[in-house]
């Protein structure tokens, strides 16, 4: 996977969108509030289901912000530069999103009384999305092959390098009460559960009628048709969806239709490698 790209302590990031100064003051200088709530995933796990779960949360089932404002415009990414020039807009209790590993995470963050939600997907899951989003991003170079794809994943040689190092960073925080872990796979099998889940995590009590709401207005169907989350409001020149789109399948173990037997071999055998002293049981690890 090719892109023009910087290196801070040993991460990649596109220069499209980062600069090494906006990184460094999201690490450093960036102020978290105690009632703000960080929505943190590795690229292509369910940042913007997650997004839209949480705001719906926060206004309490009504879709309305949802269906008018960008969704990175009300959940944005503090560690990029429009992110951090839209933070000025965001009401409290902030929804911020991150893909930052745990090393380069707001230092302010472990001062404070602030939430973090933690989704996780299967990697061959996300490497599959990465592979589809490369090819609609117009500052990637396509990946010749899909073969090609999986090397640069197992070897860290994407966006926000390493999935086995963003997972084994964060891991370090699951038995924290200011950390809430879920998976895609769990979202997926019972969203209405997790809704609730999540609810009790942020000590916000909401009612039937607004859980049933949210699970409604942050179902895959009604985000596809929402212009405020399926990217098309984002420029053509960044990405262009008349080659495919933002908001592909929505659905777990698409691996399966992309990967070889050899294939899933390798892989299995470099997860186990990279994994091997990871105390966890992955939700997907079936599927």
């Amino acid at each position: 996977m090719s892109f023009e790209h910087f290196i801070y302590k040993g991460v990649i990031f596109p220069t499209n969108a980062y600069t090494e100064e906006c990184i460094h003051f999201a690490e450093n200088e960036f102020q978290v509030l105690d009632d703000d709530i960080y929505n943190v995933t590795y690229p292509k796990s369910g940042t913007h289901w997650m997004a839209e779960i949480l705001n719906l949360i926060k206004y309490n089932g009504d879709p309305t912000i949802c269906k008018t404002v960008p969704v990175f415009s009300r959940s944005p990414w503090y560690e990029t530069a429009e992110g951090q020039t839209n933070m000025k807009d965001v009401t409290s209790p902030r929804i911020i999103s991150s893909h930052l590993p745990f090393h380069i995470f707001a230092k302010s963050y472990f001062k404070s009384n602030a939430k973090i939600v933690y989704t996780m997907r299967n990697p061959k899951d996300v490497l599959v999305s990465l592979f589809h989003f490369a090819k609609i991003l117009c500052f990637y170079k396509d990946p010749e092959n899909f073969q090609e794809m999986i090397e640069a994943f197992l070897q860290g040689k994407t966006l926000y390098g390493s999935w086995f190092d963003h997972i084994k960073g964060w891991m370090q925080m699951k038995d924290d009460p200011k950390f809430f872990l879920i998976t895609y796979e769990e979202l997926q099998q019972d969203l209405r559960g997790s809704v609730v889940r999540i609810c009790k995590f942020l000590g916000k009590e909401l009612d039937d009628a607004a859980i049933d709401s949210v699970v409604e207005h942050s179902s895959f169907r009604t985000m596809k048709d929402n212009k405020m989350c399926n990217f098309t409001l984002v420029p053509q020149d960044f990405c262009d969806q008349t080659k495919g789109s933002f908001m592909r399948k929505g659905i777990s173990g698409d691996w399966k239709n992309h990967f070889t037997v050899a294939q899933n071999e390798y892989f299995d055998r470099i997860f186990q490698e990279k994994m091997k002293d990871l105390n966890i049981n992955f939700f997907w690890k079936e599927s």
